[in-house]
């Protein structure tokens, strides 16, 4: 059975680990880069592997159009289609479910989706995304969940969560394809007696991991953090644990800092496409002018090829000239650094150092503010 985990080591609450799945190993903490459609935007297969990213994500709902899933199957499952030999992630279109809410209407049978791109019908039940997520056979695949945005009522929150418990067992039962793993979603908004219940009554499902969900969905920060920190002490010591769609660099860390394990977020491929860079000393804006004639690198700590090889200087040039160049090489440089802080907190874990590498960022990524695009899609 794909999704065995190892915890090797831990630095107070820190964990690392391996995980198992039919293609390949995953050593822990790990971030994923995320290729809602298939594909990283402006970067390929082999920046990937030049980046040695271990897993991918993509997402259900959105391979859910272009009548991706016929092409998918004709293909022979979702690696070939896309050449990637590596392990692959889909979530399961629970977050369109808050992302696409507009569009979407909730029943206890599914959740029928108008199309954003031409408005066709599309229904997601429970054992439909799980059919589909073994079609496109994702070493992990998402149990179908609600998720509840920001401000909603106690009342609300706990009817997605029990709504979710629910889908969450006919998740299981429906699942046919046991080289395959299948992670389970806790929800229950900002509540930790929903949270608490949600994780007890997911346990004796015995997914192969656990996820967080239902989390930077609008919340401030702080609670986002004191939720998942309450997660943490109550998930199974022995199951990998994964953080949704959180964040930055100091998010990560501090949640590293509470024992979870996997990350996947938007944030450096959609800063990168905005102009933002994260580097070891902190955040680099290149469309500020003080960078016009700067020739270093955008961080003179980082190993990629574009701090090996381009200016600051040049990579404003291309961002101020619209080149999609700019995307690509901020982009590429991001996930690296991305990738880079997890290997190092692995690294730090299995040294006794977690500390003095979580200070290190705390230092430098004490201002919050990091605008984006809001776009669903990735």
């Amino acid at each position: 059975m794909s999704g065995g985990f190892v915890l090797e080591g831990s630095d107070g609450a820190a964990r690392c680990g391996v995980l198992q799945l039919k293609h390949g190993q995953v050593q822990t903490p790990v971030f994923m880069p995320v290729g809602t459609q298939a594909c990283i935007k402006t970067l390929d297969g082999y920046d990937l592997e030049r980046l040695d990213a271990a897993i991918v994500l993509a997402n259900s709902y959105h391979l859910s159009l272009h009548n991706a899933p016929e092409l998918i199957a004709k293909a022979g499952g979702l690696h070939r289609f896309m050449s990637w030999s590596r392990p692959i992630l889909t979530d399961s279109g629970g977050f369109q479910v808050f992302s696409l809410n507009a569009l979407a209407r909730l029943s206890e049978k599914g959740v029928m989706f108008r199309s954003h791109i031409n408005g066709d019908k599309l229904f997601f039940s429970p054992e439909s995304v799980v059919e589909l997520q073994e079609l496109f056979g994702s070493d992990i695949h998402m149990m179908f969940d609600e998720c509840a945005p920001a401000g909603v009522s106690y009342g609300e929150a706990k009817q997605a969560m029990q709504r979710s418990l629910r889908w969450a067992k006919r998740c299981r039962v429906a699942r046919k394809r046991d080289d395959l793993a299948q992670f389970s979603i806790v929800q229950g908004g900002v509540w930790p007696d929903l949270r608490k219940q949600s994780i007890e009554e997911l346990i004796s499902l015995d997914s192969e991991g656990m996820a967080i969900g239902g989390l930077s969905v609008g919340e401030n920060r702080s609670i986002t953090r004191d939720i998942t920190a309450l997660c943490c002490e109550h998930l199974p010591i022995h199951k990998p644990r994964y953080l949704m769609g959180v964040g930055t660099p100091l998010d990560i860390m501090d949640s590293i800092s509470y024992g979870v394990d996997m990350f996947d977020c938007v944030m450096p491929t959609r800063n990168g496409r905005n102009g933002l860079a994260f580097s070891w000393q902190g955040k680099v804006n290149i469309r500020n002018a003080r960078y016009k004639f700067d020739e270093a690198p955008l961080d003179k700590d980082c190993s990629c090829a574009v701090c090996k090889r381009y200016s600051k200087a040049y990579i404003r040039y291309l961002f101020t000239a619209k080149e999609i160049t700019a995307s690509r090489l901020l982009s590429y440089h991001n996930l690296h650094f991305y990738l880079s802080l997890a290997r190092k907190a692995r690294e730090a874990i299995q040294a006794g150092e977690f500390a003095k590498l979580h200070q290190r960022i705390k230092d430098v990524y004490v201002d919050s503010s990091y605008s984006v695009d809001s776009a669903d899609s990735e």
